[in-house]
């Protein structure tokens, strides 16, 4: 099956009791045993298995043509999840990109995991940067972000994994922002794809999951099913269930947050009030070749600088009327957001950067939204 099927088929069939053509949610935390004690449908507890949340990792791990799926409660358990489950084998050392998601920097400085593993961060579009990283001492996991957020770098996937093998590196990729449709992981050799599947795959903004598509069995993915079921960090059925009805329509919605998003790219960076944007899709990007190599197309996400201060920033962010000024991206709606606010003082973001997630509204209207804004300083 081609993309589009397998987002609407995979992991899923008419249901044989009722017919029903849309899956149906289960919502039992418990199943019933046979009369021999044992559980023929395959389910015992909730926590261990649920068959929404197997629909959902059947359907994900086709979508990025990998060998098995595990789904968490959230991007950020999927994320603290992997870090843990590196084999005990492995070195404790972790490169990671030096503009990483805030979520990860938060999760390294707050908790345990960032006392516990040596934290090495490059700016991983520098390949001789990560190359001195991985050599100079030995390295048990190479953390790749691409498109990242918020500052739109772009990485050379198989590069990186090129880097990674010699080092004999597990690689990740936060697949979020380019999604299974503009970018396969998997298929540039990085051994794990993860996502915060509330974002794009689930669509609509109503939702909270995470999860990690694994390239092939092996130590780390019976690790991570482990600490699904053990840690009991395990989405909700509902979660699932809307998980699944989202990814049904994400190959046509990324076309409109694609081809949307281009175009307020090319509009703010002719615009004599912004100082530089941030989309693969321009060509001056630093990034833009690597990005039409490796994706199909350049994402809904981009950032831009306005020129002034940061008061003249947080003005746009105040002054829209269309976009709504919030945490996150990847819906319906569009977002705006001036990250250094957010992040505060550990904050990588220009204290000028606006962060927009292009939505599903029209173009025209979000342009004109942004022509008023950027009027007002």
């Amino acid at each position: 099956m081609r993309f589009e099927t397998k987002a609407i088929h995979a992991g899923r069939q008419v249901d044989p009791v009722t017919g029903a053509v849309t899956t149906p949610m289960h919502l039992s935390t418990t199943y019933e045993r046979s009369a021999d004690g044992s559980y023929t449908d395959g389910f015992m507890y909730s926590r261990g298995d649920n068959p929404n949340r197997r629909s959902l990792e059947e359907c994900l791990t086709a979508l990025e043509e990998g060998y098995d799926c595990v789904s968490f409660s959230s991007g950020m358990a999927a994320i603290s999840s992997i870090i843990e489950a590196l084999p005990k084998d492995k070195p404790r050392r972790i490169i990671l990109p030096d503009d990483m998601y805030f979520g990860v920097l938060t999760l390294l400085n707050e908790t345990d995991i960032g006392r516990r593993f040596d934290i090495i961060t490059v700016d991983m579009s520098n390949m001789e940067e990560l190359k001195e990283a991985a050599e100079s001492e030995a390295a048990g996991l190479i953390w790749i972000e691409t498109p990242s957020n918020p500052q739109i770098k772009i990485v050379d996937i198989a590069a990186v994994v090129n880097i990674a093998k010699k080092a004999g590196a597990v690689t990740v990729v936060d697949n979020t922002t380019a999604t299974p449709v503009l970018q396969n992981p998997l298929s540039l050799g990085a051994d794990f794809s993860l996502h915060s599947v509330t974002k794009y795959i689930g669509g609509h903004s109503d939702l909270l999951l995470g999860a990690v598509v694994a390239k092939e069995d092996g130590p780390m993915l019976h690790n991570l099913r482990t600490w699904q079921h053990a840690k009991g960090a395990v989405p909700s059925s509902f979660d699932c269930w809307l998980a699944l009805r989202g990814v049904q329509t994400l190959p046509a919605r990324m076309s409109v947050h694609c081809s949307s998003a281009k175009i307020i790219a090319d509009f703010l960076n002719q615009h004599d009030k912004v100082e530089a944007v941030y989309h693969p899709g321009l060509p001056e990007h630093p990034g833009h070749d690597v990005a039409a190599a490796q994706m199909s197309d350049f994402g809904g996400l981009m950032s831009f600088k306005v020129k002034g201060n940061a008061e003249d920033a947080i003005k746009v962010a105040n002054t829209v009327k269309i976009f709504t000024q919030a945490t996150s991206l990847g819906g319906t709606h569009s977002y705006i957001e001036h990250r250094a606010s957010v992040e505060k003082e550990l904050t990588k973001a220009p204290d000028t950067l606006l962060r927009l997630s292009i939505g599903l509204e029209n173009v025209q209207d979000l342009q004109e939204d942004l022509e008023q804004a950027l009027a007002e300083i």
